[in-house]
């Protein structure tokens, strides 16, 4: 036999044996995936059963719609604390924190006895310009009481289209009798950024993390400048009691503050799903010396911010041990069906370390000092950290564990901050870092990796509509609310 008649027939066998094994290898592909799916209708027919079931032999005819919503949530919490499902209207508020804008009156209210409390009229708003005051107490809204309302609905109903009024029933104290107030709502923002001097130190405060965040610490840092002039020590930037917000406002707020660098890493269920933001030159603050407060409160997008300025040795971080939420959920729109919130990917510090369930360690651990009157209560609760909720994603490292060996105390610490900050001891430590006269660790110990296994791309910032968008935590159960 010819040579070329051999090297045919020998490619001839060698493409029919490879022909087989993908044919082979598809078909046992097609088999699994049958098998799989096979069950899954299986399931499926089995919550039809039940669902068929309790419509007709139920004792009170259950609504369907609340059945099928009830039956989608349960799915998605099974799988872990921060994944659900959101009805049209959850959807809609959840767009409106995100924002930070609506149309409102403009005043942060509580309830207090059945009734609504003024906590604070907002600067410049409908509400300051009425002349609505603190203590201020709502009793009813449009000549409707208020009784019986949550603070959730009392708010829905002060909220509404731009240039409509609204009749607010005001309880002033020094006043005989109640008195009506007409208020023209407006379009509101909610500022997360608030800022002060504290001698020759900036103070900013971030209490969430919405479309407003980034571009009001810019001009928070500018203002500050302004004020204290050239002789600054440095900022602190406060991030206690944050629940968290949106992953690209941590980001710009992270790289607000670095020169270069990674930021975050995202890593989802596959390899290819891995992304990395990276810091872009340029310091708003010019390198000043910085310090991030946190405590048990401080959740998710904060502890991005304060786990990349730690890990670039960019500031010093104070206070205690941060909440542990490492995980990034993905709001996923499903029309006129509202939406779901998807866990989609762990986030990793600079440094590559996963904080889920584990929370950022500070580099100087300060207690703060709790008033006489209040510590029977606040050592009644216990600490509540990630790692203490039900079904948490568990550290990728292995070390995820729900009490810490060495102190035996629950996973989380307090959230306990003091209104007076003269009488707030992790802010005066702060202070006094900054000035010079407190002594701690300059630097953190942990050093960002060289070599990061993640690809040099910006995660999304979720502007695409049809598939995602950046989520607010969902730990936070707030109990001022804005409107």
């Amino acid at each position: 036999m010819r040579k070329t008649d051999y090297a045919f027939w020998t490619f001839l066998l060698m493409t029919g044996l490879a022909g087989a094994t993908t044919l082979l290898n598809v078909t046992q592909t097609y088999s699994a995936t049958a098998s799989q799916n096979s069950e899954l209708y299986k399931q499926l027919d089995l919550f039809g059963d039940v669902l068929e079931r309790v419509r007709s032999d139920y004792v009170d005819k259950p609504d369907d719609t609340a059945l099928i919503e009830s039956a989608i949530n349960g799915m998605l919490s099974s799988l872990d604390p921060h994944s659900s499902y959101m009805s049209p209207k959850n959807f809609r508020d959840m767009q409106v924190q995100t924002r930070g804008e609506f149309g409102g009156l403009g005043i942060e209210v509580t309830m207090e006895n059945g009734v609504i409390k003024v906590v604070s009229p907002i600067d410049d708003t409908p509400a300051s310009k009425a002349g609505l005051q603190a203590n201020d107490l709502i009793t009813h809204l449009d000549n409707e009481a208020i009784s019986g309302l949550t603070l959730e609905q009392a708010v829905e109903k002060m909220r509404g289209p731009v240039n409509t009024p609204i009749t607010l029933t005001i309880v002033r104290k020094g006043k005989d009798e109640p008195f009506d107030v007409k208020v023209t709502r407006d379009v509101i923002r909610i500022n997360p950024v608030k800022s002060r001097v504290e001698g020759d130190i900036g103070y900013v405060k971030i209490s969430t993390f919405n479309e407003q965040t980034h571009a009001n610490l810019v001009k928070a840092i500018e203002s500050l400048d302004k004020q204290i002039g050239p002789n600054i020590k440095g900022y602190i930037i406060d991030l206690r009691n944050n629940p968290g917000g949106l992953l690209d406002q941590a980001i710009a707020v992270s790289d607000d503050f670095l020169e270069q660098g990674a930021i975050v890493l995202t890593k989802g269920r596959n390899n290819e799903e891995t992304q990395r933001a990276n810091a872009r030159p340029g310091d708003i603050t010019d390198g000043k010396k910085m310090v991030v407060l946190i405590n048990g409160g401080s959740a998710s997008a904060s502890e991005i911010v304060a786990g990349a300025l730690q890990d670039h040795k960019r500031a010093t971080v104070i206070g205690t041990r941060s909440f542990g939420k490492g995980s990034v959920q993905t709001i996923i729109p499903l029309g006129a069906n509202g939406a779901i919130r998807l866990t989609t990917a762990r986030y990793y510090t600079p440094s590559n370390r996963s904080i889920q369930a584990k929370g950022i360690d500070p580099d100087i651990a300060v207690e703060e000092a709790v008033p006489d009157d209040l510590k029977d209560k606040i050592a009644s609760e216990k600490p509540r950290g990630e790692a203490s909720l039900r079904g948490h994603l568990k550290n990728p490292d292995g070390s995820d564990q729900t009490k810490d060996d060495d102190l035996g105390e629950p996973s989380g610490s307090p959230s306990y901050v003091a209104k007076d900050a003269d009488k707030d001891t992790q802010l005066q430590y702060a202070i006094s870092f900054l000035d010079g006269k407190a002594k701690g660790p300059e630097t953190s110990s942990a050093t960002p990796s060289g070599q990061t296994p993640a690809p040099a791309a910006a995660p999304s910032s979720g502007t695409d509509k049809d598939k995602k968008v950046p989520v607010p935590s969902s730990d936070d159960d707030k109990k001022v609310t804005p409107n």
